[in-house]
């Protein structure tokens, strides 16, 4: 791995706190995630499984945890397994993992070859009355691909069938939705490759360049600072094209007079920032653009405040909508008789902000947590705004990432540009 990975010791904390809430009698697994294949003998890039990664620390294919909190043989209470290398995966892949280093990357003692896993797992699960199982719970999630951990779930079911199953999932979306001191310092590093990516595209973007070179203005920069590359796939949108939500094609000709709106950032180490700024493709606002972008800005000011420890989002993001109302009635984007008259469902805003407030991030770009639970300290989610009119081809939204805390939350983005008078000087210098 190119990027500086967490102490070993925060992966064993990471597991001593999952234990906690483990049933007695109990073993867990988490697989990593497949090597998914594109055409011919194509494959993706490998991506870890967050949970897996969330414990162990071990970024790499074909690896198994086992966790069997209290038995009665110390050295079996975590089991590490891993791909077993040869001198043709040498040659044809390069290096994998050996015992000692998985050793002191995880803190796991126990480390084994995956050739031994159904052996030792075995005797681990006779000795238990409850499988904790992991899947991908997310909300959002597409889950039209088997998986790694569906394959190994329906075996599991198969093979020892008298046991109760339970789910890893909610553990896991409860832990991981707070953040440990390194891991925000891993967030911040991701935020800070992304902040010198834009301020290279400030000084690059004007009338004529493409949304593409733009593009690869910043996966050079990130690239360059041992990223891996993008977060997420880049919204690069000039024009009317602002105002699609995840325009992706990245492809036009950026014109004299368009807002270009960037939702684009870095990854480090599997954590994610996630950043969108609007800017003049001429290098200064027009006053119009400047009415709608001070009001987003606002928006997203007083959203950043409204969050604190014990917040609900679901809820917070309702009371965001009724600040955005009060700026669209300013900007003579909506009147009273819409508010009057509008469904409760679909509120009159939402012909202009379409879409909610915040999520949580972290190893996920839309992290794992509850949002109609109180959050705690060192949440971290995106505050992110935006005001959509297609009718003017102009779409502004504006995004930092902030830890949540008792007494003033932190911006890790404090530092990227985002007051229109610096970026305005900056595009211009």
């Amino acid at each position: 791995m190119k990027y500086t990975p967490l102490d070993k010791a925060t992966y064993i904390n990471n597991r001593a706190e999952f234990v906690k809430h483990l049933a007695s009698d109990s073993v867990a697994i988490f697989n990593s995630n497949d090597i998914m294949p594109t055409n011919a003998d194509g494959v993706m890039a490998f991506r870890q499984n967050n949970d897996l990664l969330h414990l162990t620390g071990i970024d790499q294919e074909e690896t198994i945890l086992v966790l069997r909190p209290n038995f009665p043989d110390p050295a079996q209470r975590e089991v590490l397994f891993i791909r077993e290398t040869n001198d043709l995966i040498k040659v044809w892949e390069g290096h994998k993992f050996t015992k000692e280093e998985a050793r002191s990357l995880s803190g796991i003692e126990n480390v084994r070859w995956l050739s031994e896993f159904e052996k030792v797992f075995n005797e681990l699960v006779v000795a238990s009355q409850n499988i904790y199982i992991n899947a991908n719970e997310h909300t959002r999630a597409m889950l039209d691909v088997e998986t790694r951990d569906d394959r190994f779930n329906s075996w599991c079911h198969q093979k020892y069938p008298n046991h109760t199953y339970k789910r890893s999932a909610p553990i896991m979306h409860d832990i991981r939705s707070v953040k440990s001191a390194h891991e925000i310092e891993m967030l911040q590093k991701a935020c800070d490759i992304t902040n010198d990516g834009f301020r290279r595209v400030l000084k690059f973007v004007k009338p004529g360049v493409t949304e593409y070179e733009i593009e690869a203005e910043f996966i050079h920069e990130f690239v360059k600072q041992k990223s891996r590359g993008f977060a997420y796939t880049p919204i690069i949108a000039s024009g009317g094209d602002s105002c699609i939500l995840h325009y992706i094609e990245n492809k036009k000709k950026c014109q004299k007079g368009d807002i270009l709106l960037m939702d684009v950032a870095a990854e480090y180490g599997n954590y994610n920032a996630d950043m969108t700024r609007s800017i003049p493709v001429s290098g200064r606002f027009t006053e119009r653009q400047k009415d709608v972008y001070q009001a987003v800005l606002r928006v997203k000011n007083e959203a950043t405040d409204m969050l604190r420890p014990g917040v609900i989002l679901t809820e917070y993001n309702k009371e965001v909508g009724l600040v955005m109302e009060k700026e669209l009635l300013k900007l003579g984007l909506i009147d009273q008789t819409d508010i009057k008259n509008q469904n409760p469902d679909s509120p009159a805003y939402r012909k202009y902000f379409t879409h909610n407030t915040s999520h949580f991030l972290g190893l996920d770009v839309h992290d794992v947590g509850s949002f109609h639970k109180p959050v705690r300290s060192n949440t971290v989610v995106t505050v992110e705004p935006g005001i959509y009119i297609p009718e003017e081809h102009m779409g502004i939204r504006l995004e930092d990432n902030i830890v949540i805390q008792a007494d003033k939350n932190l911006n890790l983005m404090k530092d990227i540009p985002l007051a229109l008078e610096e970026i305005e000087t900056l595009m211009n210098e």
